[in-house]
Parts: structure tokens; C-alpha cells; sequence
């Protein structure tokens, strides 16, 4: 057992990958009857909100940057996903690759005006982006559908090929997809942060002037920190269309980009780990748990506010510090049973 943790350590990367083979399971256990079927959504769609939250963390959690629009930045990917597929009929890997291009260059003007503002006025400016962004899915309606929404298909991947009708996913199959998404993010995301980027933007978090001082170019750093946010934030949207099949602006508000706030905070800042458990206790306990027990249906708002006091109090770096603390108790113990000895 110890190799096996001595190996996990040595090879991080490893670990991620087991991760995502365990969340694989999930389909063959709801097969099996161990799990209900309807588990494969729930938590196909939690995997989903930790893809963004994911980019949450980088901006917030990694650089210090603030953002409460990661909902109309998602919500902006899944309509121009929807709207490519369906009624333009492009390839999905087209419509993919455009819906994050398109909402990442609006997220690199808004890591623009993050030069001039920041704190709380940085906040209300990301805000205002998202509510106009809501605004004009509700308006544009030969676009987005209007409040009567968009629908969308599961994925078809590489039916753009001549001769080839393409993989053809169907919610079991758009579920493995969504892990393998995941994965590769958390991949990324573990690479770069542990990398020259991510010592670069936690001395910008740090202090501003040393990180110019140390040679950090806040313009160019901003810029990428906003910039993978939003490729996350896109990310996810585009998964979230093709995998639920509809987007409704009544989905894409403020208290979603609360949400993602929540998870980061609960999880854990600058855990990738404590992301994808934030995302759980927010999204995935809720629907799992809380709906099960007679009139606890509508508690998910004061039980993720009295989460985020409990964590702020006991556990600042978020709920993914409790493993830690069980390894220690652990140890010590250990160490005490050995001198008893």
C-alpha cells in the first residue's frame, strides 16, 4: 500500500487518471443495479460544473482575479454549440472548437478591463458581461430559441470524415466523453499551475508590484488567466448542451455563477481535487441525497451557505484539508502505537 501511494506521488498525473477510472464506473454500476440510472446525469452534469469551476479556480483561486460571469460565458458556448449543430448542421468538432473560440475572446476583453478595475468593481463588471449575455438569450431568439430554449443532440464525434457516418453518443457514451473531458482538464490544469505559469500568477496574487519586480507581465498574465477561465467555463457549456439537450436562459444566472463561487470555496482554493469534491457537495448531494428526505428538497441554498461559514471558520483551504488532517491523526497514532510498544 505504501509503494502504491510512494508511486501516486511520484507520478501525479497517474492519479488523475484512476480518478477519472473510477467516475467511468458509474455506468456499468447503474447497469449492474447498485446505482439508480437517473445517478448517470446527476453526476455526468456535476462533472460538468467541475470543468468550470475548474477555470474558476485558476482565475480566483491561482491569480486572485475575481469573475462572477462564468455562467454567461457558458451559457454563450452551449447556444453557439447548439445553434451550429442543429441548425447549420456543421460537424460537432467544428461547432466545438468555435463555441469556446467565440466566448474566449470576449473573455480576453473582459481580462482587459480587469487592468483598470479589480476587487469588487471587477465583480460588478463580470456581472453586468453575464447579465447582458442572459439578457440577449432571452431576446435573440432566432438564435437561442428564446425562454422556450435550444435543444441540442448527443455528441457525433469525427462525422466529418467522407464515407464515415462518424460515433454516434448516446448518454452512457456522452458520459465517458465527459470523464475523459475532465481528465484531460485536470491534466492541464495540474501542469500548468504547477508549471512557470502557475509561480507566475500566484506571486501576481501575492503582490502585483514584486510579481513586475520578478519580471511578471501582469497584461499577459491576465489575459491568460481570464482566457483559460473562460475555455473551461466554454468547455463545459458545450458539454452541457450536447449532454442534458437544452439550454434555457432561466439557467444561465447569477445564482450559477454563485454556485461555482461555492464550490471553489467548499472544495478547496488551488486543490484540483477539491474542485471536482466542491462540485459534489454543491450540485451532486442535492439532487442525490437532500431531494430523498420529505420537505429537505429546497434546503441546497442554506446547507451551501452554512457549508461555506463552517469552511471559511474551520477549514479556510476548503473540505479537501479534512483528508489531510485524517492522514496526520493517522500517523500520530501509528507513532503512538509504536512507542507504546
Amino acid at each position: 500500500m505504501t509503494k502504491e501511494k510512494n508511486i501516486l506521488k511520484k507520478y501525479p498525473i497517474l492519479g488523475l487518471i484512476l480518478f477519472g477510472a473510477v467516475l467511468a464506473l458509474v455506468p456499468p454500476l447503474a447497469e449492474a443495479g447498485i446505482l439508480k440510472n437517473g445517478y448517470i446525469t446527476t453526476i455526468g452534469g456535476t462533472l460538468i460544473y467541475a470543468i468550470a469551476a475548474l477555470g474558476l479556480n485558476i482565475l480566483l483561486g491561482w491569480s486572485g482575479l475575481i469573475s462572477l460571469g462564468t455562467a454567461g460565458f457558458m451559457g454563450l458556448a452551449s447556444y453557439v454549440s447548439a445553434y451550429l449543430t442543429i441548425d447549420l448542421e456543421l460537424p460537432f468538432e467544428a461547432a466545438f472548437l468555435l463555441a469556446v473560440l467565440i466566448p474566449t475572446l470576449l473573455g480576453i476583453l473582459v481580462g482587459l478591463v480587469s487592468l483598470k478595475i479589480e476587487g469588487l468593481y471587477l465583480a460588478i463588471a463580470t456581472l453586468a458581461v453575464s447579465e447582458v449575455l442572459r439578457k440577449t438569450f432571452e431576446e435573440l431568439v432566432p438564435f437561442t430559441g428564446g425562454f422556450s430554449g435550444k435543444s441540442a443532440s448527443y455528441p457525433t464525434l469525427l462525422g466529418f470524415i467522407p464515407g464515415f457516418d462518424g460515433f454516434e453518443l448516446d448518454r452512457t457514451t456522452t458520459y465517458y466523453f465527459i470523464v475523459i473531458v475532465l481528465v484531460i482538464v485536470m491534466i492541464l490544469t495540474y501542469n500548468m499551475m504547477n508549471g512557470k505559469l502557475g509561480r507566475a500568477l500566484n506571486a501576481m496574487r501575492g503582490s502585483e508590484a514584486a510579481a513586475q519586480a520578478m519580471g511578471v507581465n501582469l497584461l499577459t498574465h491576465r489575459l491568460m488567466a481570464f482566457a483559460l477561465a473562460t475555455v473551461f467555463a466554454s468547455i463545459a457549456g458545450v458539454l452541457y448542451v450536447h449532454f442534458i439537450k437544452f439550454s434555457y436562459p432561466s439557467t444561465w444566472i447569477l445564482k450559477m455563477s454563485l454556485d461555482f463561487l461555492a464550490i471553489i470555496i467548499i472544495g478547496g482554493l488551488r486543490s484540483i481535487y477539491g474542485t471536482v469534491l466542491g462540485a459534489f457537495i454543491v450540485f451532486a448531494v442535492p439532487d442525490l441525497f437532500l431531494k430523498q428526505i420529505p420537505y429537505f428538497e429546497n434546503l441546497s441554498y442554506i446547507l451551501n451557505g452554512l457549508l461555506i461559514i463552517l469552511v471559511i471558520i474551520f477549514y479556510p483551504n476548503g473540505l479537501i484539508g479534512i483528508g489531510y488532517d485524517i492522514k496526520k491523526l493517522f500517523g500520530k497514532l501509528k507513532k503512538g502505537g509504536k512507542k507504546d510498544e
